[in-house]
Formats: structure tokens, sequence, C-alpha cells
């Protein structure tokens, strides 16, 4: 009996693509850009060459053993904190864009206005649990110093869980002293998970001098580390999805060993946004069927090595929010749920292969991510359930409409958000709709909907003088 048509790798070809990632990271190696990681691996006992490492089978092995399979991720609101791991899973905005895009198709460079109401939206989001510190990139904030507005305004204006993303070294010691200023200081952040971090490789078999940084500073404090690699099949990694996966997961392993030597019982995520190359543009075609094989098979490797895993969400080549939008993000989306994806970003947003977001395509993101949810939810069969008893009391040629339990449970079914559900008369009279004119119609009252989260006055002001000093710093120099 088929219970689920897409592949299913067995422990033995999950097997090949491990024997296979160990030949590579003992014999071949992969790089750190980073002196502090080579002395560390050095007092650790493993072969260098340069700025070159070799793992042998028993580090990994070890380094395994240390991470946690779940673990909790803290907000300054209590409320809002997530497990990550195991049957759990959260969902993350996009981020990263440049741009933002209309609903007719233009592109215009994205503001810190842009940011501020990706941070509205998913505040008052029922199906974001996180947000990310770099939703959009604002091209009217100076690059240098603009992560920190970005990481005060992530934290103020929404009260859950935040995940960033590093390009320095300076902008990895604000983020600490930041985090460090939200748990009181003291040693709270070496035992309280209180941000994630993407870490990413440089494809193939390279971490930057940055990211390596990162790995260090991050797990000396046990913070957990988003290791996602986003290889392009054909150009940065093997066009052949076995060779991609022994690449992927030599890398990711790589990175993980060193977060375990720095900082034992670190968490770490397994990920990936690999994608193949089209070779008629040579750009990472995200919404192709394969990026579902890379990121089916990245879920599978990480439940391999029992470890929480990363993938990419509700992603797309096309540049408006319509039924190619549609069409590969839901496909890709549904796939990395169903196949026990942990957390999950650009659910909802992302749009022109990552260079651009769109709002209007947020809003339709998440009434497909509600509809996903809906259809991963369990139908329990009980006697209770089964309900026997109202069957035979409607009997044959009977109606339930009027019935008694019809009105005490028509509330539990799902309801649709900016989707049609109107007949035809109706929603012509109402202006023939699509769902992108619905979203744009109702993005306003979303954001009118927006109320700031309480936070304690006093942490408030104490994190933006610590952005203002530092950025003055920052800009002297």
């Amino acid at each position: 009996m088929i219970v689920d048509r897409m592949q299913t790798y067995s422990k033995s070809e999950l097997n090949l693509v491990h024997d296979a990632s160990m030949d590579i990271l003992e014999n071949t190696g992969i790089r750190f850009h980073n002196t502090g990681a080579i002395e560390l691996f050095r007092k650790n006992g493993f072969r260098i060459d340069g700025s070159r490492v070799y793992i042998s089978e028993k580090d990994v092995v070890q380094a395994l053993e240390r991470v946690p399979e779940r673990f909790r991720i803290h907000s300054w609101n209590p409320l809002r904190s997530v497990w990550v791991g195991g049957d759990d899973y959260v969902l993350l905005p996009t981020g990263g864009a440049p741009n933002i895009a209309t609903a007719a198709g233009q592109q215009r460079p994205a503001t810190l206005s842009d940011f501020q109401t990706c941070c509205k939206l998913v505040q008052t989001s029922t199906q974001l649990d996180m947000i990310d510190s770099l939703m959009v990139q604002p091209n009217d904030l100076s690059p240098l110093v603009a992560h920190l507005d970005l990481l005060v305004n992530t934290i103020v204006m929404c009260d859950k869980p935040f995940l960033v993303g590093f390009d320095s070294r300076i902008n990895v010691e604000n983020t600490i002293a930041v985090a460090q200023i939200l748990t009181g200081g003291g040693d709270d952040l070496n035992t309280k998970a209180t941000f994630a971090s993407v870490i990413s490789p440089t494809s193939p078999l390279q971490y930057s001098e940055e990211q390596t940084y990162a790995i260090l500073q991050l797990a000396k404090h046990r913070q957990p580390l988003v290791i996602t690699n986003m290889i392009m099949a054909g150009m940065s990694g093997p066009l052949s999805l076995p060779g991609l996966m022994v690449v992927l997961n030599a890398e990711i392993l790589g990175g993980l060993v060193l977060s375990q030597l720095a900082g034992p019982g670190t968490p770490v995520i397994y990920g990936s946004t690999s994608a193949p190359l089209d070779m008629k543009t040579t750009i990472a075609a995200v919404g192709a069927p394969e990026t579902c094989l890379i990121a089916s098979a990245t879920v599978q490797l990480a439940q391999f090595y029992r470890l929480p895993c990363r993938t990419g969400g509700i992603l797309t080549d096309a540049h408006l929010p319509d039924a190619q939008a549609l069409a590969e993000g839901t496909l890709l989306m549904s796939t990395v749920i169903r196949n026990g994806a942990n957390l999950i970003i650009h659910a909802c947003g992302q749009i022109s292969s990552f260079m651009a977001m769109s709002f209007e395509k947020w809003l339709i993101d998440e009434e497909v991510c509600r509809m996903i949810r809906t259809v991963m939810g369990q139908v329990l069969i009980t006697p209770e359930t089964l309900d026997v008893a109202t069957i035979k009391s409607v009997g044959v040629g009977g109606e339930y409409l009027t019935h008694p339990t019809t009105f005490e449970r028509f509330r539990r079914l799902s309801q649709a958000g900016i989707f049609n559900r109107r007949a035809y008369p109706e929603w012509f009279q109402r202006g023939a709709h699509r769902v992108d004119n619905e979203a744009t119609a109702n993005l306003q009252q979303r954001l009118q909907s927006y109320e700031k989260p309480r936070m304690d006055e006093g942490l408030e002001k104490e994190l933006k003088d610590y952005a203002a000093r530092k950025k003055a710093e920052i800009l002297k120099t």
C-alpha cells in the first residue's frame, strides 16, 4: 500500500551519502578562513594544512552527540517563545530582499519604512512564529550601521523570537551585546537561547572569515546556529542530486564540528536552500521542482543525524503574486512541512528569486500557510468523533444542516481570509477582484490593527541608547 509517493531514502542510501561526505571531509577537507578556528582545530588534534581542516568520522560522531535534538528559543515576551525540533516547526517571513515589488510588477529599492511595515505584519500575523532582522535591506540606511537600526526595530516592534544574519564581525559583537541587554547581563545568555543566527558556508567546502568568527562567538554563548548553504547545482555544487547531497552534507557537518569545539551543546539547525542553476539565465531556479527534491533530501539528512532542519518556504522565481508564484511556492512549502522541516524561512513575501519582497504576496502566502497547517493537522478517529448516534438519528434521507451537532462544530472549520468563497454573482458584484487585489485592499486594514508590544521602558531606552552610541562610534571611524 502506497502511503506517500514522494521518495523516502532508505537507511542504506543515506549511509552512502554519509560515507561519501566523511570521505570528502577526511581526505579533501574544508577551509575555514579564520586563524582562531584553525588554532582551535589544531589544539584539538585535527590535521591542518594552511586554512584547510581534515575532519574524521569520529570527530563528526562526537560532535553530533553534543547537539540537542530539540530546544527552545526564548523571546523577551515569554508567551512568544518557540520550540524547534521534533514535531515542532516555526515559520518566518522572507529575508534579505533589496527591493519591494508592487502588485503591478514594478520594483523599487526597499526602505526602513518598508522594514517597519514588515515588523508590523509579523506582529499581527497568526501564522508567523518568529521575525527576521533582515526582512528587507533598506537602501536609505548606511550599510555600516544598518544592522543596529534593524535589530532594535525588530526587537521593540515585535515580541516574537528573532533571527539574525551576519556580514561582519561588528554585527556579531553588537548582536551579542544587544542579547545581553535583553537577558539582563550575567550568564543568562549562556544558558538560554535568546536568538538564532544563520551561518552560511561559501560553497564549495569553505567558510568565510566572518561566518567562521560568528560560529566561534555564538557557540561560546550557546546561541543556536542555523547552518545553511545555498548551493547552486551546476555552479557551486554538482548538478546531480546525490552529489549535491554529499557537498551539502559535508559543509554543514564541518561547521557543526567547529561549533561543538567552541561551545559543546550549542544548538545547531541543519539547513539548506540549495537550488538548481538555470543554465539559460544563470539564476538559481528556486521555484523549480528540483528545489523541492533538494529540500526533501535536506530534511531527511537532518533526521538521519537527529538534528532540527531548516529549509526555504514559499519560494518563487515569479515577479508578480500570480499563478506561477502560488504554484511554485505552495509546492515547496507543502513539501517541506510534510517532510518534517522545523524552521522554515521565506514562508511569506518572497518573490523574484530572493531579489524582492511583495506585501501582497505576503498576505496571500499567509493564507497558504494557514491552509497547509490545517491539512497537516490530525484527524482523530475515536468512538466519539465517529458519532454514530448522530448518523442514526438523522437516518436515511434526513439533513444535517439544522442538527445541533452542526451548530456545535461548524466554527471549527477553516475560514477563508482573502481567498474567495463567494458565489460568482456576489463576487462579480463586489468588483470581481483577484486575490492580489484583495491583498492590496486588506493591507492597510491589517497594518491599522498593529499595536506595539509593551516593553519595559527602561529596557527599550537601554537598547536604543546602545544602538545610538555604537552608530556614532562606527560612523566616526
